[in-house]
């Protein structure tokens, strides 16, 4: 099983983004995906994650500006993004735990200008 993230890119402050990850192979429902953040020099930490039964959990900073949704039927995981801030510059990397099982997307780089 792997994860490809998708979306990331070159935003100004205030502006959206829409980040989408997708399991590929056979895994049946995940219990927990979302999104994490590392920024340069800075340790990984959590944006938003959400578990098989819709129920959400967001960084402080994620709080009413983003939003994470899942399609279960598809293994997929969606950040939507608004309101971005320059210190929301970061490499985000989709996130999966299933049982004893855990991966990490390859990251997708967000990049908000002041």
């Amino acid at each position: 099983v792997q994860l490809q993230a998708s979306g990331g890119g070159l935003v100004q402050a205030g502006g959206s983004l829409r980040l989408s990850c997708a399991a590929s192979g056979s895994i049946g429902v995940v219990h927990v995906m979302g999104w994490y953040r590392q920024a340069p020099g800075q340790s990984r930490e959590l944006v938003a994650v959400m578990t098989n039964v819709g129920t959400p959990t967001y960084a402080a900073s994620a709080k009413e500006r983003f939003t994470v949704s899942r399609d279960n039927a598809k293994t997929s995981v969606y950040l939507q993004m608004n309101n971005l801030k320059p210190d929301d510059t970061a490499f985000y990397y989709c996130y999966l735990r299933h049982m004893s099982l855990e991966l990490w997307g390859q990251g997708t780089l967000v990049t908000v200008s002041s």
